[in-house]
């Protein structure tokens, strides 16, 4: 059946370049439109530039443009990015346009119109010098909690506390430098714990399959028991000066970023509705029968499942059918650094020559339909992307169409549907289309692999560079090479939400119109004509991810030569610091030094057997706190099982397909669990700490079973 489905992505902040940690929500959508556009509904992909707020009317005066002139600049640099990685909106556009004002407007009063809307009196931070009030995180001081310096108005980064503004000491413009002063002003409050929208609330989020489990669990928390009221009312509006909407009828009052943000969705696709001849109603109005869904990072969760749905059902518009939360990206196992150059910007990647469809691939392997962060980990992408899309999918073409066009003037041969990789394929598309379904990439991406293994199995059964040499044997080869390529193409059909560019390279190199889902269903005729082979995907030179390392790396320079000189005002503090951070790694050094105990000699080293092991599955052990079940493939006849105390830092759909070091001669120790067979080596901080544990990971080219030594 025929579905009508809208679909967003977080607006971007107009105050920023796109990094490949934005991108992990991006690209999940684009895999799940296109998707959704092979299977032949209608789907529609909105997004636009966030451009209100404090932050972006302070850039502009710092840079002397104009916030228009701004958000302008960084619309050309995110859509071109976008581009870049093959994200396929049907609309990108902008908050600050009249469609995303009509309809904010529009919201407000008849949230106003519902006796949802109240003004009171507050009390707030104002910088006398710039003559504005600031929003926390303009405001900084000495921590309450530990003493650090510098810390913004609403949480400390030394110690992690959360406080507000008022708790500060010694607090300070972030704008100006001047010492705030506290003044009242009316504000404008969504009255969200009214009891119609908390019962709404109750209700909404407990519906079955709006959240993931674990966010509906949150807003649980944030909801409190029946009876509670936990919900507090929603500041909706800011004071002048402040780039945004005017609230109507409250001169030198704004809407507050967070209010028309979300509400930039329906802007969006109101200017799609205009270009397109799309009637908005269908998908916005209360009795829609569309489908919508929001995909977001889990840091926004509380906006749109709590904030958006209670404005929208208030306001009398349908709500979202489902918000989908994902986790946050970290490179080699932790935060994207600047230092280390693995704050990496879509525009570096690009530039230093990297396929998009390389780190697409790659995420799609890593992600889940949880809220479980996944790891960029640079030696392993390379490995991936190499191992699967090069030297399994890519490699079953280039074994065989070079025969097709000496020697059989470009034309197939009968496909031979009973062979088993056939019925394997089939067997699992529709699998494989529930995985994309319910946005469990990983999972649908190890199933397509082992296909190809399957197809590779076939190839090397009948050998075609050795047809070729034998006297008699061309229907033989004519034969196999066809069904090589036939089994490719239902291969690349499964992959196309993926490699959406590979894909339509495939179908001109096949000369096939471009594929649909249907078409896993179906062979090319006896006869077919095919282009002439050209490569279709290069492996990654490991020399490339270094050179995208150092440049992100040089690209601080600027950034640090144009920073405001306060040397002097602030060297006593820095010279501390220096001081306490090299008191911090003698005492790291010397814990180490406490940790190495004796030595052993080179027989003692010998005497354990390291191996490097594949892990073939990962699965949570059920009531185990720490533990997850890998089986890990050392080359023997059948894998190995091994608990592994490694859950407080790993996701085991993450872990699958990635090569380790287990001991391979440890003895097996039975658990209530099960028999664990060896152990994996891993490396953590002395206190073994959540994120502080890293398992380890040979170079790209080690095999199953190899010997550590």
């Amino acid at each position: 059946m025929k579905r009508k489905i809208l679909v967003t992505s977080a607006l971007p902040y107009a105050n920023g370049s796109i990094h490949l940690g934005h991108l992990v929500e991006y690209i999940q959508t684009d895999i799940w439109v296109r998707f959704q556009k092979m299977r032949g509904h209608d789907c529609w992909y909105v997004c636009a530039d966030d451009t209100h707020g404090t932050p972006i009317m302070l850039r502009a005066q710092n840079e002397g443009i104009t916030p228009e002139a701004l958000i302008e600049r960084v619309y050309g640099e995110h859509t071109r990015d976008f581009a870049g990685f093959l994200v396929g909106f049907d609309n990108y556009y902008s908050t600050n346009t009249p469609e995303t004002r009509r309809c904010a407007e529009d919201i407000y009063g008849k949230l106003q119109a519902a006796s949802l809307i109240e003004v009171r009196s507050i009390e707030q931070f104002y910088d006398p010098v710039k003559e504005m009030f600031l929003p926390d995180r303009f405001i900084k001081g000495e921590c309450p909690k530990c003493g650090a310096k510098d810390q913004y108005g609403d949480n400390c980064e030394v110690c992690g506390a959360a406080y507000t503004p008022n708790d500060l000491k010694d607090p300070y413009s972030a704008v100006s430098g001047a010492k705030p002063e506290m003044r009242s002003s009316d504000h404008y409050f969504f009255k969200l714990s009214d009891p119609r929208c908390q019962d709404f609330l109750r209700r909404w989020t407990r519906e079955e399959g709006r959240l993931q489990p674990e966010a509906a669990n949150k807003m649980q928390e944030w909801l409190g028991a029946e009876g509670e009221n936990k919900l507090t009312d929603w500041d909706i509006s800011r004071d002048a000066p402040y780039f945004g909407f005017e609230i109507p009828g409250a001169p030198g009052k704004y809407f507050y970023v967070w209010l028309d943000a979300p509400i930039g969705y329906m802007g969006s696709f109101a200017n799609l509705c205009e270009k397109n001849g799309l009637d908005f109603n269908e998908y916005w109005a209360k009795d829609s029968q569309a489908e919508l869904y929001h995909f977001i990072g889990k840091d926004i969760l509380y906006f749109h499942a709590l904030f958006w749905p209670a404005e929208l059902e208030q306001a009398g518009f349908r709500t979202p059918t489902k918000v989908f939360a994902h986790g946050f990206l970290t490179v080699d196992g932790q935060k994207m650094s600047k230092s280390r150059g693995t704050f990496i910007t879509a525009e570096s990647y690009l530039k230093q020559g990297l396929n998009p469809e390389w780190l697409r691939y790659y995420f799609a392997a890593k992600l889940t339909n949880t809220l479980e962060d996944i790891d960029l980990s640079l030696p392993d992408f390379t490995a991936r992307v190499n191992s699967d899309l090069v030297g399994k999918y890519v490699n079953i073409a280039s074994r065989a169409a070079g025969f097709i066009a000496k020697r059989f003037n470009g034309q197939l041969a009968v496909a031979d549907q009973s062979l088993a990789p056939y019925a394997a394929i089939r067997e699992a598309a529709p699998r494989i289309a529930e995985y994309y379904e319910n946005r469990e990439f990983g999972r649908a991406l190890r199933e397509i692999m082992a296909l190809a293994d399957g197809v590779n199995q076939y190839v090397d059964t009948v050998k075609p560079w050795e047809l070729a040499k034998q006297e008699g044997q061309d229907p033989a080869l004519h034969a196999a090479c066809t069904n090589a390529l036939n089994l490719f193409r239902l291969l690349t059909v499964l992959l196309k939400p993926v490699l959406p560019v590979l894909a339509d390279k495939v179908a001109a190199f096949l000369n096939v119109a471009p594929f649909a889902w249907d078409d896993v269903n179906a062979v090319l005729a006896a006869g077919h004509a095919i282009q002439p082979y050209e490569h279709l995907m290069t492996r990654i030179d490991p020399k490339l991810v270094e050179a995208l390392v150092e440049a992100n790396k040089a690209s601080l320079a600027p950034a640090v030569a144009a920073a405001p000189a306060k040397a002097a005002e602030k060297g006593a503090e820095h010279s501390q610091q220096r001081h306490a951070e090299k008191q911090q790694k003698e005492a790291q050094v010397a814990q180490a030094a406490a940790e190495t105990g004796p030595h052993i000699s080179i027989d003692d080293f010998m005497k354990v057997d390291l191996r490097i092991a594949k892990i073939v599955d990962a699965s949570h052990v059920e009531g185990a706190d720490k533990l997850i079940r890998l089986q890990l493939d050392i080359g023997e006849e059948k894998p190995r099982q091994v608990f592994a105390g490694i859950k407080s830092a790993y996701d085991p759909a993450a872990l699958v397909g990635r090569l380790t070091v287990m001991v391979a001669n440890l003895v097996p120790r039975k658990m209530k669990f099960g028999m664990s067979e060896g152990m994996v080596l891993a490396a953590s901080d002395p206190e073994g700490k959540t994120g502080g544990l890293y398992i380890l990971s040979p170079d790209a080219g080690a095999q199953p079973g190899m010997r550590v030594k």
